[in-house]
């Protein structure tokens, strides 16, 4: 049986670390240890960690804050395991998740692998249409929750896993923040290390937040495309334009408007059936009206948001290097 580390990198988030352990206190696979690296929050979860000591292999750590990328490295020096997995603390982890990794590992060949997210029932209408919208085939989230994806697969870090041999060729996250999972991936990737998405490797994403707050990460994300850019130009593909071409094309309607009144109407045409579209989709996938609304303004949030990241971080690479 292989022995697996989970390395939860946490920041001010008591009550995440707390559902997280209760959900790893049900796996039917039980050969794992757990890592809890608190990043020097002030409200730390020590307390919550005790908790689970009897029913959980785990070890608590506290550390100066470095960002979430280096506070994995942390837990990846002091791990013992045969395979690290990396959770964000606002994930609930399915019961049959290690057996999925174990069983898969078994029959196939994989030195770094990932999982889908998914939402659970107990979410809020807002959280499900966030995962939707995180997962859809019509924004940039589709491979999140699809069997199938788009060339290589690159895990994230939300649910990722690499063997210990990675960790002692590759090394662990050179950056600690914007994009730091897609730089280890690629350089995963490049070492000739092979990558594989575990289909029913799962975890339900609980994201606690508005559309605000929401806007704000997927403009980070937008930022970070460009960021591991820096460092992999070739991985700036023409597909990841289409957030920066979306936002550019709708802050542009009242030109057309202006310019010609069949232009205008193709134009709002487009926008209008990307909005149908969402919403037939989500409600399909969630069979509730309220998330399928929602889901039309958290796809065009998530879209536009990373659209103005990306075009932002672009004109800084171009100013300043």
């Amino acid at each position: 049986m292989r022995l697996y580390s989970v390395i939860i990198p946490i920041y001010n988030r008591p009550q995440e670390i707390d559902e997280l352990l209760e959900s790893l206190t049900r796996q039917t696979y039980t050969n794992f240890e757990v890592l809890v690296i608190e990043d020097g929050s002030s409200e730390k979860c020590e307390h919550i960690v005790q908790k689970y000591a009897d029913q959980l292999n785990v070890q608590y750590y506290f550390k100066e804050n470095s960002g979430q990328g280096f506070s994995r490295n942390f837990g990846f020096e002091k791990a013992k395991g045969d395979y690290f997995i990396v959770f964000d603390s606002d994930c609930l982890i399915p019961e049959h998740y290690f057996q999925a990794v174990e069983d898969y590992l078994a029959e196939h060949k994989a030195d770094a692998f990932g999982g889908p997210d998914k939402a659970h029932a107990s979410f809020t209408p807002m959280q499900k249409a966030i995962s939707y919208s995180m997962t859809s085939p019509f924004t940039t989230g589709g491979i999140r929750g699809n069997k199938k994806h788009y060339g290589t697969f690159h895990p994230r870090s939300f649910n990722m896993g690499i063997s210990k041999e990675v960790f002692e060729k590759v090394g662990g996250y050179k950056i600690t923040r914007m994009g730091e999972d897609l730089e280890f991936s690629m350089r995963i990737i490049k070492a000739g290390f092979k990558t594989a998405l575990i289909p029913d490797a799962y975890v339900y994403h609980k994201r606690r937040t508005s559309l605000p707050q929401f806007y704000k990460q997927l403009h980070f994300f937008g930022r970070a495309r460009i960021n591991v850019g820096r460092f992999y130009e070739a991985e700036v593909k023409l597909f990841h334009w289409f957030p920066a071409l979306f936002t550019l094309g709708f802050i542009t309607l009242p030109f057309w408007s202006a310019v010609n009144v069949y232009l205008s109407i193709a134009a709002y045409s487009v926008y209008g059936l990307f909005f149908l579209l969402n919403f037939v989709s989500s409600l399909a996938q969630n069979k509730n009206l309220h998330v399928a609304v929602l889901s039309i303004a958290t796809s065009f949030v998530q879209l536009f948001a990373y659209g103005v990241g990306f075009l932002t971080e672009l004109g800084r690479k171009l100013v300043v290097g």
